[in-house]
């Protein structure tokens, strides 16, 4: 039995990936990664994922530059998520141009925006946010 098959894969044959900056613990973006993804993503060193609207390999900053240097990959305890603790290039891991994903929080009855777009998503992807 290898590596690979220690992992609780969905239905889709995907397993949810958490991104977690390496240096200060914030939780970057969520995404998924099919079998083949994992395997370039510790072959190469950077984060690959599985887009699932393009259904194809989508290798984090392909064309925003925006690149995820993998420092090391963990898998839960039921073994269905993994967490990989990356090196973020460029300081913006999401599309919108932010820091991370997670960029609101519920206040209330309504969601607060906590931080800023640190670049402009159509310098990242000339005009498309295809990340």
């Amino acid at each position: 039995m290898g590596w690979l098959d220690e992992i609780t894969w969905n239905a889709d044959g995907l397993i949810p990936v958490i991104a977690q900056d390496a240096m200060d613990g914030r939780v970057l973006m969520m995404a998924w990664m099919s079998r083949g993804t994992l395997e370039t993503t510790r072959d190469i060193g950077e984060a690959v994922y599985w887009s699932r609207s393009r259904q194809r390999p989508w290798h984090k900053g392909e064309s925003s530059g925006n690149v995820q240097r993998v420092r090391d990959i963990a898998l839960d305890c039921d073994g269905d998520t993994l967490l990989l603790q990356v090196e973020q290039a460029g300081d913006v891991a999401c599309h919108t141009g932010r820091r991370s994903c997670f960029y609101r929080t519920l206040d209330g009855d309504g969601w607060q925006v906590t931080d800023a777009v640190r670049r402009n998503p159509s310098e990242m992807y000339g005009g498309t946010n295809d990340e």
